[in-house]
């Protein structure tokens, strides 16, 4: 009996691996790209005890330990093991993210996983394999964008380290990215990417404003240098989501009488009238917005990502304000109440 009942196990066990071998395989390799690096990195009070760590190094290590500290004592944000430890990448890009989106509607290429549900990415620490998804989809037809992940989080099944390349950034931008994935770890709703992705910039940005205050004054360079670069996103990503409503009501007014080619020669044209008009925004860093598109073209995925990540700011921002009074803590509590996280 014992053996009939083992071989029904051994069998369906053998079903599912079979039934979900992609899944299970990239599950596998995503895993052990992680635990990589988990495994290379020290804790951040073991590496600064080293006696040939740059200064610009120590600084930004030690930033990053306050604003973690910031973020959990002054904004509720859940205590973790995150950001404890530091992993040297060399200077490598690590992680890489696919995206994709209908050629002629903002429809989401998802892809679902366990615990996580329905999500509109997939990453990759082999970037091989990572342009190979890139290519299936642009041969089924997908509009699809492939980027550098400078920084993630796993909510809480891996210490996330503090990887060097995140060092880099200014102590505005650092601070921000640090309370965006701390936010992750806090709340991040099943089948909701979008929520996710736009709570967690906009506490990224409300945090790191109040931290740079409270850390460095109302009048320092480090905020002054910070809000200067947060207007030239805002103003981008704003031209950038009305560019994206002005695609979205070309598609759904075209004619079911035009071909894919025609359809395409309309889109191209919009786009290319969205980009050019990038020159009538006054931005503090003009060079740089300017010439963003020399590095990419825009297509929906591209659209799609600030969608992701912006369109929902405004709703933040007045809930804070008027049912909050401006006080993030309490607004991130609320959310924590009402989103229970994974």
């Amino acid at each position: 009996m014992r053996k009939k009942i083992l071989v029904i196990v051994l069998f369906i066990i053998a079903s599912l691996v079979t039934w979900q071998y992609e899944l299970i395989s990239y599950g596998i390799k995503q895993g052990l790209g992680q635990m990589k690096i988990v495994n290379g990195s020290v804790p951040i009070d073991e590496y600064l005890e080293g006696p040939a760590i740059p200064d610009s190094i120590r600084y930004k290590l030690q930033l990053v330990q306050e604003v973690k500290e910031y973020a959990i004592t002054n904004l509720g944000i859940n205590p973790s093991d995150n950001y404890s430890t530091f992993y040297d990448q060399k200077g490598k890009p690590l992680l890489w993210v696919v995206t994709a989106s209908e050629e002629f509607d903002f429809i989401a290429k998802t892809w679902d996983f366990p615990f996580l549900g329905t999500v509109s990415y997939k990453g990759y620490f082999d970037l091989p394999k990572a342009r190979e998804l890139q290519q299936q989809l642009v041969d089924e037809g997908w509009d699809t964008s492939l980027r550098e992940v400078g920084g993630w989080s796993t909510l809480g099944w891996f210490s996330d380290p503090v990887l060097s390349n995140m060092l880099r950034r200014s102590d505005g931008d650092l601070t921000e990215l640090i309370i965006h994935e701390l936010t992750h770890g806090t709340i991040f709703v099943k089948d909701s990417v979008q929520f996710n992705e736009n709570l967690a910039t906009f506490i990224g940005q409300q945090g790191a404003i109040r931290f740079l205050q409270s850390r460095f004054g109302d009048e320092s360079i480090e905020l002054n240098q910070y809000k200067q670069g947060l207007s030239d996103r805002l103003k981008f990503s704003s031209h950038i989501l009305r560019g994206s409503d002005r695609l979205d009501s070309l598609y759904h007014n075209l004619s079911e009488d035009i071909g894919d080619d025609d359809k395409r020669t309309v889109k191209d044209n919009l786009i290319e009238l969205i980009v050019s008009e990038i020159d009538t925004i006054s931005f503090n860093d003009s060079i740089r917005y300017r010439s963003l598109f020399e590095q990419v073209k825009p297509n929906n995925a591209y659209f799609m990502s600030f969608q992701r990540y912006r369109a929902k700011q405004d709703q933040f921002v007045e809930a804070l304000e008027e049912k909050h009074n401006g006080d993030l803590a309490a607004y991130l509590s609320e959310l924590k109440r009402i989103h229970p996280s994974l």
